[in-house]
């Protein structure tokens, strides 16, 4: 997932350089969406970890 969001990350940063401002914010809004989605993905895995009590 992280992936993909630093995929639509650049995308957004090249229509933006190139003058496509509807795709580059477009763009910028799915990479901010699939990045949180991963940080809170990320947080629920590491507390599900810590209770379960395995060590990394």
């Amino acid at each position: 997932m992280l992936y993909w969001a630093i995929v639509f990350f650049i995308v957004a940063l090249i229509a933006g350089v190139l003058g496509f401002g509807g795709i580059a914010s477009a763009s910028a809004g799915i990479a901010q969406i699939l990045f949180f989605v991963f940080i809170v993905l990320s947080a629920i895995a590491m507390v599900a970890r810590a209770l379960r009590g395995k060590t990394p």
